[in-house]
């Protein structure tokens, strides 16, 4: 039996900050993954990617933004279960919760953060003849090791931030960069797409607009693909790597069971604090759903913060929570 203050379920970025936040104000955490490492998608899909909307930092690695966490919460000790799904939730006769794995392993805590990320996922697959056949041979749906396409022909599509940033940042790598997107504005954010503009029109970069990937073909590996635009003309591109990037297709899992409000797989909260319909039970970053919400890391971390500020009430129920300020070195902290 684990027992801790807090089970925050996901590992991801906004799980790690609700680490900070809730030891701030002593309040010990325990989180649990399915995935194998810490991170969540960040870790497992996109390493590599560089992110460009975390404050102070005008580009970070995905991967380098989950270590600066995990430093940044190191010093509040909190505990992992990784590889492991929570399947069972049952509340106490004393309003605490416990939890249980699907290897059996139990947590005891006062408070449930659902930090999931998109839940588990699976990447979009786009209707495309024989995609399946190069799967591992020349068709990737997450950027891992971004080394593996130095000096390749790649060709990625979509139209969101994955697909643009991907573009700019193996445009400085690989030996052909292709872009398709089936329309001819971006979903993204407008400065990657303005970007992305300029370097088709450099000739860094290939953009085909109003298109489609159709078909792969290649004999053991990708060799070629097949492009189908709008007005119907058909072309070839000779290939190393396609690239599909048309985002996850989120499950909830167990937590559908739960007798939460659910709205499009999404946990609807009270943005005061972003609890849930379920007594001592949030919910923080994409997992949630709200009028306005964004799906942005920030965002997750601000919803962290208020999260704990609540919480804090279920695990010190004698205590007010007060802040007092000191002079540290001439700073003054809380």
């Amino acid at each position: 039996m684990i027992t801790t203050d807090i089970c925050i379920i996901g590992a991801g970025p906004v799980g790690l900050f609700a680490v900070f936040e809730a030891g701030l104000l002593k309040m010990r955490c325990h989180l649990i993954d399915a995935l194998p490492q810490v991170g969540g998608q960040l870790s497992e899909i996109y390493p590599q990617k560089p992110i460009y909307d975390i404050p102070g930092f005008p580009a970070i690695n995905a991967q380098d933004l989950v270590n600066n966490l995990l430093d940044q919460i190191n010093p509040f000790h909190p505990t992992f279960t990784l590889g492991e799904r929570v399947e069972k939730l049952a509340r106490q006769e004393d309003g605490s919760y416990l939890l249980t794995s699907n290897e059996n392993t139990q947590i005891h805590c006062q408070v449930v953060v659902i930090a999931a990320g998109l839940g588990s996922f699976e990447p979009r697959k786009p209707a495309v003849e024989r995609l399946e056949d190069f799967e591992g041979k020349g068709v990737a749906y997450m950027i891992k090791n971004p080394e593996l396409f130095r000096d390749k022909r790649i060709v990625l599509a979509g139209g969101g931030d994955s697909a643009l940033d991907w573009t700019l940042f193996l445009s400085e790598i690989a030996r052909e960069v292709t872009l398709v997107h089936r329309g001819e504005t971006f979903r993204g954010a407008p400065d990657s797409a303005e970007k992305v503009f300029t370097l088709a029109e450099q000739g860094r970069i290939n953009l085909i607009l109003n298109a489609n990937v159709t078909a792969l073909n290649g004999n053991g590996h990708l060799k070629e693909i097949s492009v189908a635009r709008k007005d119907k003309i058909v072309s070839s591109l000779d290939v190393d790597y396609f690239i599909p990037l048309f985002g996850l297709t989120p499950k909830l899992g167990p937590i559908a069971d739960w007798n939460l409000a659910i709205d499009k797989s999404a946990i609807e909260v009270n943005t005061q604090d972003f609890s849930t319909n379920v007594e001592r039970i949030y919910a923080i970053g994409d997992i949630n759903t709200y009028p306005g919400k964004l799906k942005l890391i920030l965002c997750g971390f601000h919803e962290a913060a208020l999260m704990a500020q609540s919480a804090f009430k279920y695990v010190f129920p004698a205590q007010k929570l007060s802040f007092k300020y000191t002079t540290v070195n001439g700073i003054h902290a809380l």
